[in-house]
């Protein structure tokens, strides 16, 4: 028996091979490469270097202290991953366990 592929058989391979070749991407960028990432940074920074800065200059005490600026650190990142959770929702990109 000869073996020969048929036309129909040629266009299903051909095709199987173009999608395997199709490179699929995320939607979304690694976090540390989006701008979110550098202004939050900046703005953890600013909170830090201004909260060490402020000081007790006209006998009021520091106005700006380290607990008050942590829970700024802390409200900035919860701000960023909600921000992070909400770009990769509309990801097509699923992980599988």
């Amino acid at each position: 028996m000869p073996s020969h592929t048929s036309p129909h058989h040629e266009a299903i391979a051909g095709e199987t091979s173009r999608a395997a070749a199709e490179v699929r991407t995320d939607e979304t960028k690694a976090a540390f490469k989006t701008t979110e990432f550098i202004v939050y940074l900046i703005a953890v920074a600013g909170v830090l270097i201004a909260s060490n800065l402020v000081g007790d200059s006209d006998g009021r005490g520091d106005v700006f202290l380290a607990d008050k600026a942590w829970l700024f650190v802390t409200l900035l990142t919860i701000g960023y991953l909600i921000s992070r959770g909400l770009a990769k929702s509309g990801s097509r990109h699923h992980d599988v366990a």
